[in-house]
């Protein structure tokens, strides 16, 4: 296992890449400015038997509530769980006086959503010396500028450190030097891969892939052969390589989520009610991007696996989770009654606005997020 905190992660030609995600960041900023929910089960989203959960403290998370999931559901694992109203405002100043720590010690950061981003400290414009003193700084500053936690993956490229910040959590930090990405990823499983949901963890394990070390007996044409577009990122995954760079400023074309139905579908009342059920979820990561967009996209997979999409764009912003779901309740109206069952419904939203970023492995957003 990489060492909690290393002597040295020097390492001429490599770059230095800190993945920092902050803890449980709605509900701990809900907790923070409401001391009477510390130390309970908090969960933000809304609570009707429509609502989602956007977040959840750690104290939920004992019981298996987790974020996207139905809040009757996230209820019925914890009789106790107390919801929250999501203050979207809040959470993007709070995000702000973060990044602003960030900049100081690097102008090179990549935000992934409110509550993480990428760093690239190769250039140590502060002369600190050291990666892992960068990132003890940062979640030093951000525990005494907004009393709250983060954790810190460092490594040299992004892959394996956004790996290492969920390694420690919470409040945690987690380092793989050089020389222990290929060892560090063959202990994983494969779940813990971004990008990998639940769907592709089943698939693998049919396959007889639990751990990376697994996966990396596969060769590359075995792995397109299986998993089309997505083989080549897992090739470099189970090798612990990524030559990505950390780029700032990336915007992102499209923010979007998908759900395949254990079965099909076609009545009127059940795809209205999958289409509400995207739309909170949808909603809730467009919310907490901090992005608007013009367009809104339904998409629609048949039986016999062809793909339908309708679009409709207004001449503004959409304007809050109503209007995203009149108009997507609009789309699909239009076409009502459709030819044939479907097995997957998607929403997208596009022609963004906003500034935050993506950081995905090809076509799997919609997997990892449902």
């Amino acid at each position: 296992m990489p060492s909690p905190v290393p002597d040295d992660d020097e390492a001429p030609g490599l770059r230095k890449i800190i993945h920092v995600d902050m803890d449980a960041f709605f509900a701990s900023v809900e907790q923070r400015d409401n001391p009477e929910l510390r130390g309970k089960p908090v969960a933000v989203g809304g609570s009707s038997g429509r609502g989602v959960v956007a977040a959840a403290s750690y104290e939920a998370r004992k019981f298996g509530v987790r974020s996207a999931m139905p809040s009757v559901t996230a209820k019925r694992l914890c009789p106790d769980l107390i919801f929250c109203k999501g203050r979207f405002d809040a959470y993007r100043e709070v995000s702000g006086q973060i990044r602003e720590i960030f900049r100081s010690f690097t102008p090179h950061v990549e935000p992934l959503s409110l509550d993480e981003a990428y760093l690239d400290v190769t250039e140590d414009i502060r002369g600190i010396g050291s990666a892992t003193r960068i990132a003890e700084l940062i979640r030093q500053r951000i525990r005494e500028e907004t009393q709250l936690t983060a954790s810190a993956g460092v490594s040299y490229n992004k892959f394996l450190a956004k790996l290492a910040s969920d390694q420690n959590k919470p409040d945690g930090i987690c380092v793989i030097r050089p020389g222990e990405g290929a060892r560090f990823v063959a202990g994983l499983p494969v779940r813990r891969f971004h990008g990998v949901g639940p769907r592709g963890a089943e698939k693998m394990a049919r396959l007889g892939i639990e751990t990376g070390a697994d996966l990396a007996t596969k060769d590359i044409a075995w792995l397109r052969a299986h998993f089309g577009s997505f083989a080549d990122y897992l090739f470099r995954a189970a090798r612990g390589i990524d030559l990505r760079p950390v780029r700032a400023n990336r915007i992102r074309k499209s923010l979007g989520g998908e759900r395949t139905f254990g079965k099909d579908i076609s009545s009127g009342p059940e795809l209205r009610a999958a289409l509400e059920d995207i739309v909170e979820i949808v909603w809730a990561r467009i919310a907490e991007s901090g992005t608007q967009g013009r367009t809104v996209t339904l998409k629609l997979k048949y039986t016999d696996f062809q793909l339908m999409s309708r679009a409709r764009s207004l001449p503004r912003a959409i304007d809050g989770k109503a209007e995203f779901a009149r108009v997507s309740r609009a789309i699909l109206d239009e076409l009502l009654p459709l030819p044939m069952p479907i097995r997957l419904m998607g929403l997208t939203l596009s022609n963004l606005e906003g500034e935050e970023s993506e950081d995905r492995p090809p076509d799997t957003a919609q997997l990892s997020l449902l």
